[in-house]
């Protein structure tokens, strides 16, 4: 695996990017990796093909001479007895094998080239699952699956052409450069220089200024995609508000500061496509008129005339190759420092070193004088304790923004506390390892969501290589399964993006399947019902109660009629707890907890 770049930078400068050459840093231990000498040796051996397809290359235009000479009549006895058939023979069978080493390069490095995608596909995938809830609530899917996926793609390419477009280009240069000046004089060579020179040069320039318009152009289609991919995956939205042709309007929008930036960088293209030309044949009519002039005067034969216009032309096709290339190479480069600048996103939340498996000994959690903030400025918890015993059930309840659901965030580990402590069993959970923690915490949130794939899968997601025995025990357990077999597909049916094609009832049985797959021995319902209606809510609370006999559970509630049978009630207000007790002893009491009752029974009556 390649290896990590130094955060010091990042660290200095939140806005500090990936560079070029540190991104060439990444990618070259994917072409030579210590523990897999297979990828060296075909990386030599793509090497050792190209050479001699470079070599093979820089003499075919010799053949080509001698097959003329032949045939006017000219040049050595050694053409002349080959005669012009045996040499225009060997010239096609040099040209051929010149195209046959190229492709036997490429079949070589493709394994090489297609390792080193998925290494990093799969390095980039898995690191963004570690990223902490935090960057995942702020990014645009959209925008960052164009990254990925322009990123990825750049790096077989910088990897080939790293290998075999700039070094091999400037090795066939060389040996045209010494056959011209050993073959004629050094004038030729003086020429082909020259145009050389002054091509890169113009190229460079040139290309340097197209890469901020691609720069450009590629922004506005990251930002085109991720409108598309943001109205799309809130269609229901649209659709309640009418705004189908606002929508366009706002895609259309950007897709035209897409095209306005798309057709500045063609413009650019033709005016770099034009310049290259103009340099190209500057340079290819002084040295056919150099070589005229020889042949005039009998210095030269017309089969050296030929050989220099072939060499010229070998001349001019890696030379537009080049502009391509190093313009590629250059958005290449952009566009795979954009990945690693994700991959070099620190996730918030990482283990400690060395530290071992969540030991679960009942189950009982315990918050002592636990602070948080998602902003240093503002405070959510306040110096908040909080017991629940193993196998009891304990509710959270509290007005919106007093810090209900950041308490179940914290358990799970999505941040860490800023003060005091979290822990399980007197366990902190900042010394166990996530994987260990997460296994043994079950979920059911308020809306759940479902992959985009059939129910059976979505139901087993909660238990790795679950048997359908138990998959369909679960599903008993929440009493879906006879909804699922009353489908015309079973278990197989799609249940849509994000499960849109069931009810918002079928949905959470589904979840709570998943979760009693899982078995977990704490469970934290977070307002699990609050989005039902009364009388699914009341299906759906009794299946809630069997589900968590036996476990430690945290209920964060809005609706307290749902949580009225709980060991102990607690209310938070403004990050603190105000009250806690049983629901007749809070009732009892007249405080906060009776307010809210009060009120949510007003509005029900009124309703």
């Amino acid at each position: 695996m390649a290896r990590r770049l130094s955060k010091t930078a990042r660290n200095l400068d939140p806005d500090y990017k990936v560079s070029g050459i540190e991104v060439i840093a990444r990618v070259v231990p994917y072409l030579w990796p210590e523990d897999e000498p297979w990828v060296k040796r075909r990386v030599v051996l793509a090497l050792a093909v190209l050479f001699l397809a470079k070599l093979i290359a820089v003499g075919t235009p010799i053949l080509y001479k001698g097959a003329v000479d032949a045939l006017a009549g000219e040049g050595s006895a050694f053409y002349l007895a080959i005669g012009a058939v045996g040499l225009t023979v060997a010239y096609g069978g040099a040209r051929l094998m010149n195209v046959g080493f190229q492709q036997l390069r490429d079949v070589i490095f493709a394994k090489v080239g297609q390792r080193a995608l998925r290494q990093l596909a799969l390095e980039t995938f898995a690191h963004i699952h570690r990223l902490s809830m935090r960057y995942h609530l702020t990014r645009k899917t959209g925008g960052l699956s164009r990254v990925i996926e322009r990123g990825v793609k750049g790096v077989e390419f910088l990897l080939r052409f790293l290998l075999f477009s700039i070094g091999p280009l400037m090795l066939e240069l060389l040996m045209i450069g010494v056959v011209l000046f050993f073959l004629f004089d050094v004038w030729y060579l003086v020429v082909v220089a020259g145009v050389i020179a002054l091509y890169i040069l113009f190229t460079f320039k040139v290309t340097e200024w197209r890469v901020k318009i691609r720069k450009v152009m590629n922004d506005q289609d990251t930002d085109a995609n991720q409108k598309a991919i943001d109205s799309l995956l809130n269609f229901e939205t649209v659709k309640y508000f009418g705004a189908e042709a606002r929508e366009t309007r706002r895609y259309d929008g950007a897709l035209a500061q897409y095209v306005d930036a798309a057709l500045r960088t063609n413009y650019s293209l033709a005016f770099l496509n034009f310049g290259q030309s103009v340099i190209i044949t500057a340079g290819l009519v002084i040295v056919m008129a150099m070589a005229a002039v020889g042949v005039s005067n009998g210095a030269l034969t017309v089969g050296d005339f030929v050989m220099v216009n072939a060499y010229m032309i070998q001349i001019t096709m890696p030379l537009n190759f080049l502009g391509t290339v190093y313009r590629e190479i250059r958005q290449a480069l952009i566009d795979m420092a954009d990945m690693f600048d994700l991959l070099e996103q620190p996730p918030e939340v990482e283990d400690k070193p060395g530290a071992g498996p969540l030991k679960i000994a009942g189950g009982h959690v315990r918050l002592d004088n636990v602070s948080f903030s998602y902003d240093p400025e503002r405070q959510i918890l306040k110096g908040v304790d909080l017991d629940v015993p193993a196998g009891e059930t304990v509710a959270i309840v509290g007005s919106s923004g007093s810090g209900k659901s950041t308490i179940g965030r914290l358990l799970f580990r999505f941040y860490d506390v800023t003060g005091g402590a979290l822990t399980i069993d007197g366990q902190d959970v900042r010394d166990v390892t996530q994987v260990s923690l997460h296994d043994q915490i079950g979920v059911v949130p308020q809306d759940t969501v479902l992959f985009n794939d059939s129910i059976y899968y979505n139901i087993a997601y909660g238990k790795d290589e679950a048997t359908r025995g138990e998959v369909e025990a679960a599903a008993r357990a929440a009493q879906v399964h006879d909804f699922i077999l009353s489908l015309p597909e079973g278990y197989d049916t799609a249940v849509g993006e994000r499960g849109l094609k069931l009810s918002g009832g079928e949905k959470q049985r589904v979840g709570i399947a998943r979760t009693l797959l899982k078995d977990p021995p704490i469970l934290l319902l977070d307002e699990a019902t609050s989005a039902l209606d009364t009388d699914t809510e009341r299906e759906i609370q009794g299946q809630l109660r069997a589900m968590s006999r036996g476990r430690t559970v945290i209920t964060i509630a809005h609706r307290l009629s749902t949580i009225a049978d709980a060991d102990r009630i607690v209310v938070l207000e403004a990050g603190q707890v105000v009250e806690q007790g049983s629901h007749e002893m809070l009732l009892a009491k007249g405080g906060r907890y009776a307010q809210l009752w009060d009120r949510q029974a007003a509005e029900e009556e009124a309703a």
